[in-house]
Formats: structure tokens, C-alpha cells, sequence
């Protein structure tokens, strides 16, 4: 079978990698210019699939209203005249309660535990190299209300099969010494060994060059104006190169369209809804001034609720979640200051660490931002759509790096006629699969 794969973000190399393990023959299309240089580029480094609890929750509404006035807020809504942020958000509403919540978690683990296994196959059988750490996640607190509550978290996570424990202050220490310098404010933390972190961006563009040494197309640069079908069955995409702007009508048996938060209108075309919404996130990347004190467990701030991840010579820092449309915007007062809070917080943690000067003090920073495609269940679309041969891979919110190699797997299984070994809801499925399939286990094949 012949597939189109439209975005060559994370989720979309995997996808393709899948197809080509598969037999299918696979033609790529992004309009940047090499992978990951959107969403995929700049992340949080982490391979969570222990701390991947949903945004919607019994407290999140007043949580929710409380910073948005708070310009650092970590969840930061900014009102739009756009009628799908509001649908999203109330969807998003009817998700914040316990019973919405423990389901959503069960599916988010499931898809996390079965990408986690698929990650390291893929790593296995190409050798691909991109700074990957794996020595857990560990997340500290400076409130002892808030490292209480953190025990409920962690006894949800074991009901799912994720070894994710409660530690004290010494031993969290201890897991990571650089935590010393500001232990007098830590009261103590969660960790679990079984997490890594590593370069999103290194390990998809290495992917890409592995998918076209099997003989891949990669029709990189092409923006993708059109979707055409026929019958009520996909036909064809139509692609506009960057370069010189000619067109180009792309035919297939199949697509994906797995490009972020750009998904929703491309699917908008064809007369389908994807509950799909962008939230903005931050990060940093800094050189390291003393390698030796600096991290190596990729951390989770819960006072600021951001991530840290060491990448090789750098460090990377990143969160905040700023739901106000499709800016991406980095020079503006409000991003400057939600940017430049993530530097202040790594001076503040790890002083001296690493060179969190501003460009105007004789610093370079490197700021980024981007869209995460998140949905109000933090449940991504994964199936296929009503229009036969049209297939979604999108929707994975702070969790593409994470869920990237499971749900690149999965999809491809679908297209395959197989059914994933994992409990899902895939979009379109037929009632009750998820439930039939296997649970997955550590021998699953790639």
C-alpha cells in the first residue's frame, strides 16, 4: 500500500518508520525544511510516561481562574473571539471530575507504557544517538501540602503498572545531588526509574534519514494546501513547494495527517471535526557553565510546574501552557516574560549552573516556542477518520516525545489490519476493542 504521511514531526517520522517496517511504501511530506522544526524541535526532553496526569481535573477550573491573571502562570487561558476555544473549553470543562479523570489516566499510561517499548526498539535496531539519559524522572516540592497530595498521584500510577514512589528529601538528594544547592527548599519529591529524557529533535531527523535509506520520498518544503476525495474515500493531496511555488497533486491509497495542531483544519476540509486545540509552550536552552554540578535525572519543577532535562553541554528548560490561538510569538511582553521566568528559575535552582545571562547582559539563550495539539481529554486521535483511507495521528498535547513511538507503531498496525497490544480508545474503532485487546508486555515486537 501506498501512504502519505503529512507532518514530519515526531509523530509523523515514527508513523512513517512503522509503515516501511511494514512493507508500505511511504511518502513524507512537511512544509519546513527538515524534521522537527516545529512542535518537535525545542520540547521538554522527557520520556514521561509516569507523570503524565491529564490538565483536567476536579481542581483545575478554579486553578485555572486564578492564573489567569498571573502573567507566569504555568496554565495561562487567553479569551479569543474564536468559537472552537471555547467549544475546547468546554469539553475541557466536562472533563475536570474524578471519573473523567481516572479514565483518561488509564489510557494515557496505556499509550505511554506501549510507546515506551516501541521507543526502545526503534533505538535497538538503528543505534540512533541523541543524548538520551536514562535515569528516571524525579520531581521536587518545596510545599509539604503539595508533596502529600503527590502520594495519591503516585498510588494512581502503581494501580496502572508505573513503579512511581514517594521520596524524602534525602533521598531525592541523594538520586540527584545537584538538587544540593537548593535542598534547604525541598521537602521532598516523587521518582521513577524507569523514565529517560533525550534530544526530540536528534532522534527524529536521525529517524528521517533512516526512512529514506529504505526508500522513503521526502517531499520536505511543500506547504499542503488541499485534501481531495472521492466517493467519500481519500484521493489525493495537493502540495505547493516553498521554493519556487509550483503545485503538485500528490495520489495514494492511504494518508495521515499528522501535523499538530494544523491538523484540525486540514481535516476541516473534508467536513470532520477534530477536537483539537493549540497551547503554547516555552522553553530554554542553555550552555552549561559547571557540567560537573548540573543535572543528570531529568527533573519536574511542581512549584512552577516545568521540566528539566540535561542535553549533553546544555541544559533544557520548559513548560507553561498559554491557550490563546495559533501565536507563536516570542517578542512580545507576555512570551519575553514567560520565557525569561523558566532562566530566573534554573539561576535559582542550580546557581551558577549554567549561563542564564539575558542577551542583553552578554548571554545567549535559546528561547523557543511551540503548539502543542492538545485535546480537553490530553487523549490523542489516533484512527481512522469517516473518510475511508484518511487516517489522524495528532492530538498528543506536552506527550508527542513520549507517546510519539507508540502512536507512530499503533497507526501503522491499524492501516496493517492489525489490532495495537495495548487498551485504547482509537478513534472510529468498533465498540468494545479496546477492551478485547491484549494488554501489552515487555516483549512486544516492534
Amino acid at each position: 500500500m501506498h501512504v502519505i504521511v503529512m507532518g514530519a514531526g515526531v509523530i509523523g517520522v515514527s508513523t512513517a518508520w512503522h509503515l516501511l517496517q511494514r512493507g508500505h511504501r511511504v511518502t513524507l511530506v512537511d512544509r519546513q525544511a527538515d524534521a522537527a522544526l516545529e512542535t518537535s524541535f525545542g520540547n521538554a526532553a522527557q520520556i514521561s510516561v509516569s507523570y503524565c496526569e491529564p490538565w483536567a481535573n476536579r481542581e483545575a477550573p478554579l486553578k485555572a481562574l486564578k492564573w489567569l491573571f498571573d502573567p507566569e502562570g504555568p496554565l495561562k487561558f487567553r479569551p479569543q473571539l474564536d468559537p472552537a476555544q471555547w467549544r475546547w473549553g468546554l469539553q475541557f470543562l466536562a472533563q475536570c471530575n474524578d471519573t473523567a479523570f481516572e479514565r483518561n489516566v488509564a489510557q494515557i499510561v496505556a499509550l505511554g507504557r506501549y510507546s515506551h517499548e516501541a521507543l526502545k526498539r526503534v533505538v535497538a535496531d538503528t543505534g540512533i544517538e541523541y543524548q538520551r539519559i536514562t535515569r528516571g524522572i524525579a520531581h521536587y516540592y518545596t510545599s509539604q501540602q503539595a508533596l502529600d497530595d503527590a502520594g495519591s498521584a503516585a498510588e494512581l500510577m502503581r494501580r496502572h503498572g508505573v513503579n512511581r514512589r514517594v521520596v524524602g528529601r534525602d533521598e531525592l538528594l541523594r538520586i540527584e545531588p545537584a538538587l544540593k544547592a537548593y535542598g534547604d527548599k525541598v521537602v521532598g519529591g516523587t521518582y521513577t526509574e524507569s523514565d529517560e529524557s533525550g534530544d526530540c529533535r536528534v532522534f527524529t531527523q536521525a529517524l528521517l534519514r533512516r526512512c529514506e535509506a529504505l526508500g522513503m520520498d521526502s517531499v520536505m518544503s511543500h506547504d499542503i494546501e488541499q485534501l481531495q476525495t472521492e466517493g467519500g474515500a481519500f484521493r489525493s493531496v495537493r502540495v505547493r513547494s516553498r521554493a519556487d511555488g509550483a503545485v503538485r497533486e500528490l495520489s495514494a491509497d492511504a494518508a495521515v495527517v499528522a501535523c499538530g495542531s494544523y491538523s484540525t483544519a486540514l481535516m476541516r476540509q473534508v467536513g470532520v471535526r477534530l477536537p483539537i486545540y493549540p497551547g503554547k509552550g516555552y522553553s530554554a536552552t542553555l550552555r552549561l557553565l559547571r557540567p560537573d554540578a548540573a543535572p543528570q535525572v531529568s527533573l519536574l519543577d511542581d512549584q512552577l510546574k516545568i521540566a528539566i532535562s540535561r542535553l549533553g553541554d546544555q541544559l533544557r528548560v520548559a513548560g507553561t501552557i498559554e491557550l490563546g490561538g495559533f501565536d507563536l510569538s516570542l517578542d512580545t511582553p507576555l512570551a519575553r516574560r514567560r520565557a525569561e521566568m523558566l532562566v530566573r528559575r534554573i539561576e535559582e535552582v542550580f546557581p551558577g549552573v549554567a549561563d542564564t545571562r539575558l542577551e542583553r547582559d552578554g548571554g545567549n539563550p535559546q528561547f523557543w516556542c511551540g503548539l502543542r495539539p492538545a485535546t480537553p481529554t490530553n487523549i490523542p486521535v489516533i484512527g481512522q477518520s469517516r473518510v475511508r483511507g484518511l487516517w489522524v495521528n495528532a492530538g498528543h498535547g506536552t506527550l508527542g516525545w513520549t507517546h510519539g513511538a507508540g502512536s507512530g507503531k499503533a497507526l501503522a498496525e491499524l492501516i496493517s489490519g492489525q489490532q495495537p497490544a495495548m487498551r485504547f480508545g482509537f478513534w472510529n474503532a468498533a465498540p468494545g476493542a479496546a477492551e478485547r485487546a491484549p494488554l501489552i508486555s515487555s516483549t512486544s515486537s516492534a
